[in-house]
């Protein structure tokens, strides 16, 4: 070095591994936190962000047909076990909010969408129809081919929602 430099200094805090060590088990406390909230629900419950599907076209779907469903009967009430009264008023206008979107979108979507749109709206409609003229009843029989009435049939899929979408299902 040169006569006019001088060597650099090195300053050394003494509480850095400390703080260090301190944010590491902070760290791992919440995630351990996070890890304990998550599995300690019932079945669909769900306490945070964790749980709320991510923002997407086919989740709005979901949402507006679940509603629909729910007015036509489709699911049963988990305190006494009974299907909810069908509301075909408020289950038609869930439908024709869909026919909306539908009419709205033609054009802007993909061939994947626009087929689980059309699809979902087919369903809805003809679910809507036999509710209507009492081709299925509130007990669910064996009326309507596979799958049955409305309150029994294997919302999961039969909607054309994608598998997995969750949402469809009324037996949470």
């Amino acid at each position: 070095m040169a006569d006019g430099e001088e060597a650099p200094k090195i300053i050394i805090d003494s509480d850095w591994k400390a703080q260090a060590q301190a944010e590491k088990q902070k760290l791992a406390e919440q995630a351990k936190a996070k890890e304990s909230g998550k599995g300690g629900g019932p079945a669909g419950a769900s306490g945070g962000p964790e749980g709320i599907p991510p923002a997407s076209f086919e989740t709005l779907l979901s949402s507006i047909a679940t509603q629909a469903l729910m007015s036509l009967g489709a699911f049963m009430d988990r305190r006494t076990g009974q299907p909810i009264p069908a509301d075909l008023e408020v289950a038609k206008f869930h439908i024709d909010l869909l026919g909306v979107l539908e009419e709205k979108t033609k054009g802007n979507l993909s061939k994947e969408e626009s087929e689980i749109l059309t699809g979902t709206l087919h369903e809805l409609r003809s679910h809507f129809v036999q509710q209507a003229t009492g081709g299925a009843g509130a007990g669910g029989g064996a009326a309507g081919g596979a799958g049955g009435g409305i309150p029994n049939a294997n919302l999961d899929g039969g909607l054309g929602m994608p598998p997995g979408m969750g949402g469809l299902g009324g037996r949470d």
